[in-house]
């Protein structure tokens, strides 16, 4: 793991935050993803982080995107407060939104389609057109910008990774945003995709796009297109094993990959559910850990994070890194998070622990 040395690091002048946001079927698949109250309600989830990580708030989203049993905050707050004490900008990505977020909120389209189930035949339609034109949108980013952040909002994301990296041939379990990872459940709906795709393990190894469009998601496109359009401008994945996998999708479509690091939370390298770092060493990613410190919150919400709700998402990890490589300590950003919580408190039972548990 890469330590940030912030007298070693030249600070970018122009940094930009990316938010790739996309749906997938695979989430419809009760209990495998945690990022909404219902499996039919992640439909909502990225819409709702946009919206989230635009105002604050929601808007036309009808709940809000927060983890059961103890609605724990989406990760978007995270961002957002990160973004707001570093001022460092944001743009959003529509690659393949079954529900867009409210006009407020402006979407750069990169004529991406939803994602199927990925135990059907076909996962994700237009992958050729879509990595183009995210590979174009990269090309133009570069233009402005000295250092790109990516980071996503995909339910079920960690599922589809785990069934693209077995088409490349890297085995492991994937990290989730459940305390407790349904690895059993990811299992065997990645043994269905794969065979109803016909695919065995590492027979996709030289054709990544075709691995992602029989058992990925619209993101990993999106993401992959403008990672590789950035050419050398420094990028950091925001994200655990989704971003690992993608960073291995990048690899094998003969890419360079030295201007790019993965950035995610200690709560996803440290869950010993998932082999994170033995997964970021197979594929040859540097990668960093940010760590919240969120026990020392008083909100029970935040606090879950630290028992495995959640974990990461919406590029937090990234997000987090940002305000340490801009001089802010975790308790500025801890501060920060808790006022947007105390803000959103109206929408959801996400309020501070009572003071005899404190």
């Amino acid at each position: 793991m890469d330590t940030l040395a912030p007298e070693k690091v030249r600070l970018p002048e122009k940094p930009l935050f990316v938010c790739v946001l996309a749906n997938t079927e695979t989430a419809y698949i009760e209990g495998l993803s945690a990022a909404g109250k219902t499996a039919k309600l992640t439909d909502y989830t990225p819409a709702g982080d946009a919206e989230v990580l635009e105002t604050g708030t929601i808007i036309d989203i009808p709940i809000l995107p927060m983890t059961p049993p103890y609605d724990t905050p989406t990760p978007a707050l995270i961002t957002r407060a990160a973004l707001s004490i570093t001022g460092v900008p944001h743009v959003f990505v529509n690659a393949g939104l079954k529900i867009l977020p409210a006009k407020q909120v402006p979407l750069v389209d990169i004529g991406g389609m939803p994602g199927g189930d990925i135990r059907n035949p076909i996962a994700v339609h237009n992958v050729e057109d879509a990595f183009k034109n995210a590979f174009k949108l990269g090309e133009e980013l570069a233009k402005d910008h000295d250092l790109i952040v990516i980071g996503e909002s995909i339910p079920a994301g960690t599922t589809t990774a785990n069934a693209v990296l077995q088409s490349l041939g890297y085995d492991g379990n994937v990290s989730s945003s459940s305390s407790s990872n349904p690895l059993s459940l990811k299992k065997q709906v990645v043994a269905e995709a794969l065979q109803s795709s016909g695919i065995s393990y590492g027979s996709l190894r030289d054709d990544p796009l075709k691995a992602i469009a029989s058992v990925g998601d619209p993101m990993m496109v999106a993401v992959a297109g403008i990672a590789a359009g950035l050419g050398d401008t420094p990028v950091i994945l925001a994200g655990g094993t989704q971003m690992a996998s993608i960073f291995a999708v990048i690899k094998h479509l003969g890419y360079s990959t030295d201007n790019i690091k993965i950035v995610t939370t200690t709560y996803v390298v440290r869950d010993e559910s998932a082999n994170f770092v033995e997964l970021v060493g197979e594929i040859g990613a540097r990668y960093e850990g940010a760590d919240p410190e969120f026990g020392k919150s008083t909100f029970k919400g935040l606090q879950q994070y630290e028992v495995g709700f959640v974990k990461e998402g919406v590029g937090a990890g990234g997000a987090i890194y940002l305000t340490g490589l801009f001089g802010y300590s975790m308790g500025d950003l801890r501060l920060k998070i808790e006022e947007l919580c105390d803000e959103l408190c109206k929408f959801g039972d996400i309020g501070r622990v009572a003071d005899e548990n404190m």
